[in-house]
């Protein structure tokens, strides 16, 4: 089974020229963790839709459940063939980006966001940041890039390179340094999915300056029992038709078999996450897994036993999610 933990590499300091930003996008191309500054906070980004290179975010971050990142680009052009953006959303994009608005819109049928950067859902978070230096390597980069804040998980946002390396050095490949974050809070978060836009999450954006734009109040959403559908928002998350039966040793007659590990089950409907037992791979393969044998209709999935260390906490949290009593209200 492969260690708890990110691996420890050397984090290097660039500095925010064309050299710094060309080395930047050659390493989140290449799957790797760069902390970026955006006019909000430093965030660290990887490859939005590499399911492996979002996973080393959740690793790198300590995260305990694995909520929906938002995917970063360079234009709205760029964030229109990932997501579908209705009267609403095409008018706060035209307002507000680029600046420190996040927009949940339904993902496109072209997406190329990764399911685990998705937690799964259908929709799909969107950002057009105005930082420059950050403009630079997302069109460098030439791809969505996820970015959630550059600290470990619980610890306050970093606003500069030093905050960034006193919390993840050693654990990220670099840190791009532009300086101190001029906004210094978060992103504002609104969702356009069925009808009047929901503030998920206050930020950079007052409420009243959007109000004003669209003419009318905000739906404040308020917290349920369920997942994430934005970072900062409980709401609603992916959840399969199937039971999920967690633990499992093996897969009773008629249920099929999410396994984890080398050892192999002769079994017609079974998925392993990591045959290797790569917790970073489980991870990158958890959400597309579980969709593909709910749907094929199974009553009943059975999953095998994950380790409960590193990256295996957030599969394990993301799974009991998907196994608990339906609720209903949303």
């Amino acid at each position: 089974m492969s260690e708890p933990g990110p691996a420890i590499r050397q984090t290097k300091r660039l500095s925010a020229d064309a050299a710094g930003i060309a080395e930047a996008a050659a390493l989140l191309r290449a799957g790797g963790l760069v902390a970026l500054p955006t006019e909000t906070v430093y965030g660290l980004a990887a490859d939005a839709t590499s399911g492996s290179a979002v996973a080393g975010i959740y690793a790198a971050k300590e995260r305990p459940s694995f909520n929906p990142l938002i995917a970063h680009l360079p234009d709205l052009a760029g964030a229109r063939r990932q997501g579908l953006f209705d009267a609403n959303a095409l008018t706060l994009a035209q307002a507000f980006w680029p600046g420190p608005l996040t927009l949940v819109v339904p993902a496109s049928p072209g997406c190329t966001v990764s399911e685990l950067a998705r937690a799964g859902l259908s929709s799909v978070a969107l950002r057009v940041p105005v930082h420059p230096v950050a403009q630079a390597v997302l069109a460098a980069a030439g791809r969505p890039i996820a970015a959630p804040s550059a600290n470990r998980s619980g610890r306050i946002s970093p606003t500069s390179a030093r905050h960034v390396l006193a919390d993840l050095e050693g654990r990220i490949d670099a840190v791009l340094d532009a300086g101190p974050a001029a906004v210094g809070v978060e992103s504002t978060i609104v969702a356009c999915l069925d009808g009047a836009p929901r503030l998920l999450r206050p930020g950079g954006v007052p409420r009243e300056a959007i109000e004003h734009v669209l003419g009318r109040p905000l739906v404040i959403a308020s917290e349920t029992g369920h997942g994430p559908i934005a970072p900062g928002m409980l709401a609603s998350h992916y959840a399969p038709a199937a039971r999920m039966r967690l633990d499992a040793d093996a897969p009773h007659d008629g249920e099929a078999w999410l396994g984890f590990g080398p050892e192999a089950r002769a079994h017609p409907a079974a998925l392993n996450l990591s045959p290797a037992g790569d917790l970073g791979e489980a991870a990158a393969n958890l959400f597309g897994h579980m969709r593909r044998l709910d749907e094929a209709g199974h009553a009943v999935i059975a999953v095998a036993r994950i380790p409960e260390q590193g990256l295996g906490e957030a599969i394990n949290d993301r799974l009991r999610r998907a196994a608990a009593p339906r609720q209903t209200g949303i």
